[in-house]
């Protein structure tokens, strides 16, 4: 079971973390309604590619936390590695199951604005995507 989560958490991962970088190198594919707005007819600005890169490359870092809690390391471990086996599920966790719940203005089960373009996304897609990626890995924490 451990594998398996581990595998699912990882493929979602690597899914977001390429649609980041797809999005940094100016793709246009899915950026209609990933920009909360208080009004669909106000345009939000996109981020540069710079803090899209950044986000892409911590997709990709929650990945690979996610692989060393479960790989079995050969070599003599360093401090870092050790806090990561240690913290990095619990610091995954925390961050998706915060943004599920929002900040109760754009994003979140719990947000103001929900009949924009986004609200209706977050609610259905990216909200529920956010509290499973988190409850899974609570799971993972909890049987490695």
């Amino acid at each position: 079971m451990t594998t398996a989560i581990a595998i699912i958490l990882i493929i979602i991962f690597l899914l977001l973390s390429g649609l980041h970088m797809y999005w940094g190198v100016g793709g246009q594919w899915g950026n209609g309604a990933v920009i909360p707005t208080k009004d669909d007819n106000v345009k939000g600005t996109m981020p540069g590619a710079i803090l899209t890169f950044i986000v892409a490359l911590g997709l990709l870092s929650f990945g690979l936390v996610v692989f060393l809690n479960v790989v079995e390391l050969n070599f003599k471990s360093s401090l870092w590695l050790d806090l990561i086996q240690k913290y990095g599920l619990w610091i995954i966790a925390g961050i998706f199951i915060i943004r599920a719940i929002g900040e109760f203005n754009y994003v979140g089960f719990f947000k103001k604005y929900k009949q924009t373009k986004f609200g209706q996304r977050d609610t259905k897609y990216y909200s529920p995507l956010c509290l499973l990626i988190g409850l899974l890995t609570i799971v993972l924490e909890f049987t490695k």
